[in-house]
């Protein structure tokens, strides 16, 4: 998949300026799809280029005009065409995992410090993704439905993480407290880490 894809099927569910692109790439499709503001500008004036996009420039007062990307029918037949296309399996890379596989080579009390602040964003991110499952239709449809069944997925994911990084911490004796409060507190020893 390239950002191109991510794109055309954001824009398909809500035509939209280059900065609310971004804004609901750092609400929603971001947290599967990370993209900076930057490349999708980049990616956005190479889709208009190749006739994927069209633009409507709207007047603002007081600032600068602004544009609307829309997805033409040349980028709704690729975006067809992308959507039959067969899937490779899903490879899972995380640097994370191998910093966890290593530690022992390492100072471990500073990772499982690391280790509870991921766990920490991991539930920040699921209680997000609760607060939108709470606010979606309960009998959804058509595109409704599957962002609600996306969004399932985030959830599932983040369980997966936060059950992993847990078990990880429990397993090494890390005491269950704010991670991030403990930077600032004296580090445990080796020895404390480990039991």
């Amino acid at each position: 998949m390239a950002l191109e894809h991510a794109l055309l099927v954001a824009l398909r569910e809500q035509p939209a300026s280059g900065l609310d692109l971004a804004r609901r790439f750092e609400k929603s499709i971001g947290f599967f799809w990370h993209a900076t503001h930057q490349q999708i500008y980049r990616v956005l004036a190479r889709m208009e280029g190749d006739g994927w996009v069209t633009v409507e420039t709207v007047g603002q007062t007081g600032r600068p005009d602004k544009k609307v990307y829309a997805v033409s029918a040349a980028g709704r037949q690729v975006l067809t065409d992308w959507l039959a296309e067969p899937m490779g399996s899903e490879t899972f890379r995380s640097e994370l995992a191998v910093k966890l596989r290593g530690a022992s080579y390492g100072d471990r009390a500073t990772l499982l410090r690391h280790v509870a602040d991921a766990r920490a964003d991991h539930e920040t991110r699921l209680a997000h993704y609760r607060q939108l499952e709470a606010v979606m239709p309960s009998h959804a449809t058509g595109l409704e439905l599957d962002q609600l069944l996306v969004l399932r997925g985030g959830i599932g994911l983040e369980q997966f993480w936060i059950t992993w990084l847990t078990d990880y911490l429990d397993a090494h004796g890390f005491e269950a407290r704010s991670a991030r409060t403990s930077t600032t507190e004296t580090a445990p020893t080796e020895e404390e880490a480990l039991r």
